[in-house]
């Protein structure tokens, strides 16, 4: 059974074929970052055009890698939402219309669900019940899944994702796009001496307001004639973004007495949240998952195994 999964939900053009048992047979990307770097963010309109130029090419290096033929495709899966419309349209439209060439079926599946599904093509052994934290550039989620892969909304953000607050941060400070490496890279450098925002809403994520603080926090120590020690500011932001997590998912953790937890999307691969909820879970014996940093941004391989698993 050999599924073949589209992504272009927003800036990377991808196709993958994985097997009945996960196995990744190729997983190409093709990135934009470059294009969209010079406006500071992803431009819609030029993420579709590019989208289309790539998809073609994109599909026969996924079939060379595989070594395989298109008539040897079981079916075709393609995200169909959430993302930008125009992007997305180019991936479900072009997974459809093959297909229906192919006279396979074709399966829908839900960008989210995706991340979600890049844990299983990581870790063999992952059987839910667990909770699922979702940390993205768009979406900052806790989910509750059955052992059906079934899914439940335990929390979500107020307002801004927290990929995408690293994001804004970075642009406030002057980093290039995208920001959320970046910060990453000169919080090693620096210590969350004083953090510069530890209160957030009870109830859900919430990443505004410390989006806010920080830019107060930098035009205050500008108004005083202070320089702007870099390394600090990213690494006391990352401490109160990190943070935040940490407390909402212990929290539900030691509600539900679910003993699994997986961590998906882009900033899953930020080692520092790798490393402090490594050592939270450790504390309250429970079994963490985390996929592998090649599979934590967007690509065709979850979005494939999201069809196997059948997530909804």
């Amino acid at each position: 059974m050999l599924t073949l999964g589209i992504e272009t939900s927003c800036d990377e053009t991808s196709v993958a074929i994985i097997d009945e048992n996960f196995g990744i047979l190729s997983n190409v990307i093709i990135s934009q970052i470059e294009i969209h770097q010079m406006y500071g963010g992803v431009v819609p309109e030029i993420a579709a055009r590019n989208h289309i130029e790539n998809i073609l090419p994109v599909l026969d290096e996924a079939l060379h890698k595989a070594n395989l033929s298109l008539d040897q495709i079981d079916q075709v899966a393609a995200t169909t939402e959430p993302g930008l419309p125009g992007a997305v349209m180019v991936g479900r439209v072009f997974g459809k219309s093959l297909a229906n060439a192919l006279n396979v079926p074709f399966v829908s599946v839900n960008h989210l669900y995706g991340h979600m599904a890049s844990l299983r093509l990581s870790n063999s052994n992952l059987q839910p019940p667990m909770l699922c934290l979702l940390v993205s550039g768009g979406h900052t989620i806790l989910y509750q899944v059955n052992q059906n892969w079934e899914t439940k909304m335990l929390c979500t953000t107020a307002d801004d994702a927290v990929g995408e607050a690293f994001d804004k941060v970075a642009r406030v400070l002057g980093l290039a796009y995208p920001g959320g490496p970046k910060i990453s890279q000169y919080a090693n450098m620096g210590l969350p001496i004083v953090p510069i925002l530890n209160k957030f809403p009870k109830n859900c994520f919430s990443y505004s307001g410390l989006k806010t603080a920080v830019l107060n926090y930098i035009n205050h120590e500008k108004q005083k004639g202070n320089q702007i020690n870099l390394p600090e500011i990213c690494a006391n932001f990352q401490y109160c973004a990190v943070s935040q997590l940490l407390t909402k998912v212990r929290e539900y953790l030691q509600q539900t007495q679910i003993k699994t937890l997986g961590i998906c999307g882009g900033v899953s691969a930020n080692q520092y949240l790798r490393d402090q909820f490594t050592a939270m879970c450790k504390e309250l014996g429970v079994q963490l998952f985390l996929p592998r940093p090649e599979l934590c941004g967007d690509n065709a391989a979850m979005i494939a195994a999201a069809a196997v698993l059948g997530i909804k």
